[in-house]
């Protein structure tokens, strides 16, 4: 599924245009990186938690020549799904 395949389901399930629905849609997604961006966790419950990890800097190697190359620290974005959406995938 892709970005317009949920927003068309967004907009079947809620019974409104796929504009609206599209505009619903990028309000949470713009919302969940904004709080992301300050290092807040955005908690879903049920669904899961967008949260904010930091990846230390480490040594890593070219694959093509193998020589060694730095790998800087940078963040990084997780999920970790919910109860909810856990047992609706099993």
């Amino acid at each position: 599924m892709n970005k317009s395949d949920l927003v068309e389901s967004i907009a079947t399930a809620a019974e409104i245009s796929k504009t609206a629905a599209e505009k619903g849609l990028n309000g949470m997604l713009d919302s969940i990186a904004k709080a992301l961006k300050t290092g807040d966790k955005v908690t879903l419950v049920g669904f899961g938690t967008f949260s904010v990890s930091k990846r230390a800097a480490r040594q890593g190697r070219n694959p093509q020549t193998g020589k060694p190359i730095k790998i800087k620290a940078k963040k990084v974005a997780k999920f970790k799904a919910g109860s909810k959406l856990a047992d609706a995938v099993k």
